[in-house]
């Protein structure tokens, strides 16, 4: 038996962890630079606010509704999801953490130490909620996807209270007639559409299909998808993820760039950001590309790249940091305003299987790497960094509307008074 326990509107819910007056009030996220919505609770919902649109078309019901607006914190969201799935994690032998907000569980072989599941997993909400001040809700399968679809119904679904198990039986016919195909896990919008040609507008439907002989136009998954609706597993999680072939950091600037000062700052930090995320999987750059470019809604849309190689391949960041500084007048033209920048990590190599060049010193201070990204780590992005990113960083990403990282940040940390 799996489960899926899914954090409700997750950046809302943190946001009003250590602002209980905003709890059950309308509340939305917005994206880098504050530019869309990408998270609405379901008071904001139910006033009109919609996903994905820019919060300029919106701004004016916002205050017409008093709908709280906050900028992504980033450094919030992460440690308290780290919480979250830590205390997840002990009510069960295995965890397989998918995204930020969401994990599964595996109860194989727990029958006899857990006699009633249900009853397991509302111990489990609560003890979240005690814990972290974070709802969510579990759905309880045989495979993965029933175990996806019962938290859809445990989350969408009046009556249930957070949880939902889905077995065989009359209440599993009943869920399936009710839920259409575009609300499993692993159907699109595509492929519903294309079910709905053959008349096929519910699960129930979806589910009494031949697997072997499906229509023309279906892939393997849509198979693999039925026969986990029936309870036949086919979907699995992978124990060991494989490392990224190319790791990028890029963002949009709060404030344009329009002197090589910044732009080099800039270009620095996101070289340091890809550097330790090298270092976290123990990958080696051979080749490093940089961009930065105008908005291609410009008149003149402007933009400009270089590439760098390395031999051997680096993941040290100041090696990293002066390939980028040497290079810097080839990506900088005067009178350009820059709008997005980015640095490229490519043709990576493992740490653990480096070969070396026999007429190339190496340049490698891991002692150094390791002291920083474990400073990093343990009190905060940035808390360890090198000059050429700057101290003022004009050109930082536009958080008009950002919460205090209450548990990241020292200055942040809540006073309580007793």
């Amino acid at each position: 038996m799996f489960a899926l326990v899914d954090a409700n509107s997750f950046y809302c819910s943190a946001e009003q962890v250590f602002r209980p007056e905003w709890r059950g009030k309308p509340l939305i996220v917005l994206s880098n630079n504050d530019g869309c919505i990408v998270a609405a609770n379901k008071q904001a919902t139910a006033l009109g606010i919609q996903k994905f649109q820019p919060f300029f078309k919106a701004q004016a019901l916002c205050e017409k509704a008093e709908i709280i607006v906050c900028s992504s914190n980033y450094e919030l969201y992460a440690d308290l999801s780290h919480k979250m799935m830590q205390v997840i994690a002990g009510f069960a032998p295995v965890q397989h953490i998918y995204s930020i907000d969401e994990c599964f569980l595996d109860f194989a072989d727990c029958r006899k130490s857990i006699p009633d599941l249900l009853e397991h997993v509302q111990l489990l909400r609560k003890t979240v909620w005690k814990e972290t001040r974070l709802p969510v809700c579990v759905g309880l399968g045989k495979t993965l996807t029933l175990a996806k679809t019962a938290n859809h119904v445990a989350k969408k679904w009046p009556g249930f209270h957070g949880t939902c198990l889905l077995e065989s039986g009359a209440f599993k016919e009943q869920v399936f007639e009710k839920l259409a195909p575009v609300d499993v896990w692993g159907i699109g919008r595509k492929t519903s559409a294309k079910l709905q040609e053959f008349g096929i507008d519910t699960v129930k439907k979806l589910t009494a299909l031949p697997v072997n002989h499906l229509p023309a136009g279906f892939s393997v998954e849509l198979q693999r998808t039925i026969r986990e609706l029936n309870g036949e597993a086919c979907q699995t999680w992978d124990s060991a993820r494989s490392d990224k072939l190319q790791i990028f950091s890029t963002r949009s600037m709060g404030q344009r760039i329009t002197n090589i000062e910044n732009l080099n700052q800039a270009l620095v930090k996101h070289t340091c950001i890809a550097a330790a995320k090298a270092r976290q999987q123990q990958s080696l750059c051979g080749t490093l590309t940089a961009f930065a470019a105008g908005s291609p809604f410009d008149i003149q849309p402007r933009s400009f790249k270089i590439i760098k190689h390395f031999n051997p391949p680096t993941n040290n960041s100041t090696q990293l940091i002066k390939a980028v500084s040497e290079s810097i007048e080839q990506l900088f033209q005067s009178g350009a305003a820059y709008y997005k920048v980015g640095v490229g990590l490519l043709n990576l190599s493992s740490e653990q299987h480096q070969q070396w060049d026999l007429f190339s010193a190496a340049q490698e201070n891991s002692a150094l790497m390791q002291v920083v990204d474990k400073i990093n780590q343990r009190y905060g992005s940035d808390k360890t960094f090198f000059a050429a990113q700057g101290i003022n960083e004009k050109w930082a990403m536009r958080r008009r509307f950002l919460t205090p990282q209450y548990t990241t940040k020292w200055p942040d940390i809540p006073n309580i008074s007793c």
